[in-house]
């Protein structure tokens, strides 16, 4: 299991409303945490993987269950 310092549930939430908690969320955090992020769009994975790679951020892990993505995001 990862660790990590928050979460953000976007469950239920459309694009652009995840990608946005989870800029949210990164702008309180310190260097090197990282943030779980629960999310059920289906594009939700396209939007965090291109904010990701513009923005430095990683994502160390995205488990698939059922309806869910699952996200584990390292703040640079």
């Amino acid at each position: 299991m990862i660790e990590f310092s928050q979460e953000v549930d976007a469950s239920g939430l459309l694009c652009p409303l995840p990608l946005l908690r989870l800029k949210k969320m990164l702008v309180a955090m310190d260097s090197g945490e990282v943030v779980k992020v629960i999310a059920t769009d289906p594009a939700a994975h396209l939007d965090f993987g291109v904010y990701t790679n513009q923005s430095g951020h990683q994502i160390i892990e995205l488990i698939k269950q059922d309806d869910k993505q699952i996200f584990y995001i390292k703040k640079k």
